[in-house]
């Protein structure tokens, strides 16, 4: 779809709407046909009083009519209930196709920001992507079934209406054919004015909606720190300006309709004074003025609600330009920058590469441009071992796993697994074979069981127990009253640090990645517990790769080899013994927190 919007440009917008009518077209197409076929069915009604004033009343010919007057009333009630008929027919249509409109779009919008890559994720805030999904999505589908439809229906009853009363009287249609390409003209350039307008709104309704949501995620924080005083403030601050903007929108949109309602005005008094005229000269009947009034009143309100469609129009091309932000987006590559698949037999030696090597070869990377974050760093993992990544804050660890994983894509250099670049090599398949528990992990709002079994849905009681008890965290959960049935709260707020994180170990060990990372994920344990998982996880994982990467010497120490980043760059590499004898970072952080944590010398 990404590809579409720049191929076609302009034409985005038409491409959209009819991708995603795919499968309730037709419902679209019902509609507007029940549409017409209402307005067609109103139009007779005027006629029928036209008749019944000049033929029965005022005329001969017509006793049996004229004796019997009910069956006037009758073709009048006849008429209503088909037309009502109709509209049914449209409004269940309409639901139909806006609602079939609307999922679809949804869907697209959804599978696609899955695919999207970190990098689009860090520029764009995440309230301003909910809403985008869901509100502007919301807008589209309300304007394509519901005002589009209404366009078709007022271009319809205008042409249909001209005709009638061109039919009676040439000289009055043309005095009410001056009136509508004014109040049309009138209404587009309220469309030019508040089209801006809108768009303001609409990004000030996308900040509000962040700034909602980084509370309610951040709850913890704020009463920790007392900051609620603050948030109230920045909020109060948003919600001004996003009631200013509306504010001014109501101004304009009332200056619109007491305008318009002086050119509507004026137009039924001329053709009431011009038709009574005509009709005082002879130059038109009694019955031609009533339905030819009829036909004028009829005209007026949905020639009328044209601004009020512009106005939805610019609402709705505020959000279209939104919502193809959105999939503009470029995905992630699914295997190289060409982003060909790979060939079944290529695919068939990857999954079943017995070789999990893993180098990284002078590789480089930055989140913006000219400040770097890993400058020439090279290693390598031999599969099966145990490498330990030390460092700073900033200095690089979780950005080596990031690239590992293609959370973000290489720019320098090359990182290779079982011989093969990662660049070369599917994004899923690649991620399948990278568990990872991060320091902050998180817990969905369902049961522990369930959130351990997210990656293996299909994974039997005793093997989440099994995961579960080499991340020592089984003992915890059966002492809750409900066990694994324990409902977690949103983001694991329930559970302690400590808890969740290993809750996060028990869900990566399920998925049975032959590399598992742990990103500074054993924080929150303490030593005693942190030296339990370590030593079942070299129990029961066996020829599994094991990445740490920690600010803890004792979580390190085990490891086959230790990497120490130091702003970016490698600073030293070598077993926790080697390191200690030489005179450098890693020792000196050693003996600092040997000396705080009193930790007796040697490897746990």
């Amino acid at each position: 779809m990404s590809t579409e919007w720049k191929k076609n440009g302009k034409f985005g917008k038409s491409r959209m709407v009819l991708r995603y009518f795919r499968g309730c077209k037709r419902y679209f197409l019902c509609a507007v046909a029940a549409s017409f076929a209402a307005t067609a069915l109103n139009a007779v009604t005027p006629q029928i009083f036209r008749f019944g004033i000049d033929r029965v009343l005022g005329g001969s010919g017509y006793s049996y009519l004229q004796e019997h007057l009910w069956l006037l009333s009758l073709s009048v009630v006849a008429v209503a209930v088909l037309s009502g008929a109709a509209m049914f027919v449209m409004r269940v249509c309409t639901a139909q196709a806006g609602e079939g409109f609307a999922k679809n779009m949804r869907d697209a919008l959804f599978r696609h920001v899955q695919r999207l890559p970190m990098s689009w994720h860090d520029r764009n805030q995440t309230g301003d992507i909910i809403q985008r999904c869901t509100s502007d999505v919301e807008v589209i589908r309300n304007f394509v079934v519901t005002q589009l439809l209404e366009v078709f229906r007022t271009a319809f009853l205008v042409g249909i209406s001209f005709a009638m009363m061109l039919s009676m009287n040439r000289k009055l249609a043309f005095v009410v054919l001056l009136f509508v390409p004014a109040v049309i003209l009138y209404s587009a350039v309220f469309y030019r004015l508040i089209a801006e307008r809108f768009t303001d709104a609409d990004e000030a309704e996308g900040e509000l909606s962040t700034v909602v949501q980084e509370n309610a995620t951040g709850v913890r924080v704020v009463r920790a720190f007392g900051r609620e005083q603050f948030e109230m403030d920045r909020f109060r601050e948003k919600n001004e300006a996003f009631a200013g903007l509306w504010i001014r929108l109501g101004t304009l949109s009332g200056l619109y309709w007491g305008v318009g309602d002086l050119i509507t005005g004026l137009q039924v008094t001329a053709v009431v004074v011009l038709g009574a005229v005509e009709a005082v000269h002879g130059n038109m009947s009694v019955g031609e003025f009533v339905a030819f009034a009829s036909y004028n009143t009829v005209l007026v309100w949905p020639v009328r609600g044209l601004g009020r469609i512009l106005s939805d129009m610019s609402k709705a091309g505020v959000s279209f330009e939104r919502v193809g932000y959105i999939l503009r987006g470029e995905e992630e590559a699914f295997a190289g920058p060409k982003r060909t698949e790979m060939s079944g037999r290529k695919k068939a030696e990857a999954e079943d590469r017995a070789c999990m090597d893993i180098v990284f070869s002078h590789v480089s990377f930055a989140y913006e441009q000219g400040k770097n974050v890993l400058e020439d760093v090279s290693f390598a993992i031999p599969q099966g071992t145990t490498f330990g990544i030390l460092g700073g804050t900033g200095s690089g660890k979780s950005t080596i796993v990031q690239l590992l994983t293609r959370l973000y894509e290489l720019e320098e250099g090359s990182i290779t697994v079982g011989g093969a670049d990662i660049r070369e090599l599917p994004t899923a398949w690649l991620r399948r074979q990278v568990g990872m528990v991060l320091q902050e992990p998180f817990l969905y709002s369902r049961t522990i069981r369930e959130n351990i079994a997210a990656c293996a849905p299909e994974a039997s009681m005793e093997e989440i127990r099994r995961a579960a008890r080499i991340a020592c965290v089984d003992e915890a959960v059966m002492n809750f009253a409900d066990g694994y049935e324990t409902l977690v709260g949103e983001r694991g707020v329930t559970l302690s640090g400590g808890q969740r994180q290993r809750v996060a170990i028990a869900r990566m060990l399920l998925q049975k990645a032959p590399v598992m990372v742990f990103d500074d994920s054993l924080s929150a344990v303490d030593t005693r517990t942190d030296h339990r998982i370590r030593q079942a996880l070299k129990e029961h994982v066996k020829g599994a790769t094991v990445i740490l990467i920690s600010h803890r010497i004792t979580t390190l120490m085990g490891a086959d080899r230790i990497l120490v980043l130091n702003q970016g760059r490698v600073e030293e590499t070598g077993t926790h013994a080697e390191l200690v004898r030489r005179d450098g970072i890693y020792r000196q952080i050693y003996e600092i927190q040997m000396e705080r944590g009193k930790v007796p010398y040697g490897s746990l």
